[in-house]
């Protein structure tokens, strides 16, 4: 049967960063990071992501874990004749790598051996945190603050971001190497257009003391993100944050936040940008933007003291506690709901946050300050977002009748509710 020559091409390939021999015996037992899978192939191997004329196939593409120079070999146990039915793995997946990887494993391994101590991070050092490694943690020890961990102890992990552009020396090739990944984790991701000289990169490392040699350092990719500014009047720009990708050996510890926030602080130190915007985001990433926004406003003592109306002894270390719902609440302070428009842009501005994106983060923030038998402060808060989300989808809602028109925006308004608690759940 035809079936039994057809893969998956997300199950045929496997990734692997690749570490050298000596770097490995500093790794946990739990810690891998070889042998994960794509989560998308379509971009490479065609919608249906299946490649037809072997049997057992497996693609073999290796990076090595900081330079990401790459390995190919493709595997099987059976091929049928060729033929123009049967698809040739590697010759379809070198159109998206760059060329010179290797294929001999040998002269990788090598390859991966020397530059292990040699490879380190391009472009500028904007941020580092700490994580303890995985294999102190069962000493009781976990994720930490920056600052509270000793970068110089064996036990701890740095990370470091830095940011690069096309003018960065070597950058472009490491580019072409790394952006593999946007087309693999990111659903409807392609590369970007090198031709346009504007853009900005900010690249996640980990940073790997070896065993028993504390004095030498590796660094080892996780991921990255793309910016691209705009032209903001007058002279200002807006920042969009385009592309955003954390590898799977890493993701699930905290490692997207710690790179959101690298930028987020990069775009509050630089008075020529206005604001960040992101690109079209997926449902995980607009998630951990809304979650790390939240925090960061539920840790700003003066916004909350505005907002709420509490007063200085209702918040302490630099945030709030928790928040308690007061029938009171629709007049509590600057928040509303109505929230006040003036002082909400004021803050907007001040934080460099887009308009949409601040608005629903104010929403969230009502919503958890509200006391459900509240009426009067619900119906003010029903009203505020129904007002937002008719200006958003004023060119859809204006096409139906009054009281279709009604009942879509109440349907809206209920889902936006519902998805409001759902992230508010995470932070709480």
């Amino acid at each position: 049967m035809t079936t039994d020559w057809t893969a998956d091409s997300n199950a045929a390939l496997r990734l692997s960063l690749v570490r050298s021999q000596k770097d490995k015996e500093s790794l946990a037992e739990t810690e891998s990071y070889e042998n994960f899978s794509p989560a998308f192939t379509y971009p490479i191997y065609g919608e249906d992501e299946k490649i037809y004329g072997y049997k057992n196939l497996t693609i073999d593409l290796r990076f090595a874990s900081g330079s990401l120079h790459q390995y190919l070999n493709v595997r099987y146990t059976s091929k049928l004749a060729s033929s123009s039915t049967v698809d040739d793995v590697e010759a379809t997946l070198s159109e998206f790598i760059p060329p010179g990887y290797e294929t001999d494993e040998k002269t990788f391994l090598d390859f991966v051996e020397r530059e292990a101590i040699e490879f380190k991070p391009l472009g500028d050092k904007v941020y580092s945190y700490q994580r303890v490694s995985p294999s102190s943690r069962g000493k009781g020890k976990g994720v930490a603050s920056e600052g509270d961990l000793d970068p110089q102890s064996e036990d701890v992990i740095e990370y470091e971001v830095y940011h690069s552009t096309w003018d960065t020396p070597g950058f472009r090739e490491y580019h072409q190497r790394m952006q593999t990944f946007i087309l693999l984790y990111i659903e409807g991701g392609s590369y970007i257009v090198e031709d346009e000289s504007a853009w900005e990169f900010v690249v996640l490392y980990e940073k790997r003391k070896r065993r028993g040699d504390p004095g030498v350092a590796t660094y080892h990719f996780a991921g990255y993100s793309s910016l691209y500014p705009f032209y903001c009047f007058p002279e200002r720009i807006r920042l969009r944050l385009s592309q955003f990708v954390i590898l799977p050996p890493y993701q699930r510890h905290g490692h997207g936040s710690a790179l959101y926030t690298a930028i987020y602080q990069r775009v509050l130190s630089q008075d020529h940008i206005s604001e960040i915007t992101v690109e079209d985001p997926a449902e995980a990433f607009e998630d951990l933007r809304d979650r790390n926004d939240l925090k960061m406003l539920l840790g700003l003592r003066l916004f909350m003291e505005e907002g709420f109306g509490i007063n200085g002894s209702s918040v302490g270390g630099g945030g709030v506690g928790p928040i308690r719902r007061t029938k009171s609440s629709s007049s509590a302070g600057k928040m509303g709901p109505p929230v006040n428009k003036a002082w909400a842009e004021k803050w907007r501005i001040q934080l460099k946050i887009a308009g949409r994106q601040f608005n629903r983060l104010v929403e969230m923030l009502q919503l958890l300050r509200l006391d459900p038998l509240d009426a009067r402060g619900f119906k003010a808060f029903r009203i505020q977002v129904k007002e937002r989300l008719y200006r958003f989808n004023y060119e859809i809602l204006v096409q139906l009748e009054k009281q279709e028109r009604l009942d879509k925006l109440e349907e809206t308004f209920q889902n936006v509710v519902e998805d409001y608690r759902r992230i508010l759940a995470m932070i709480h």
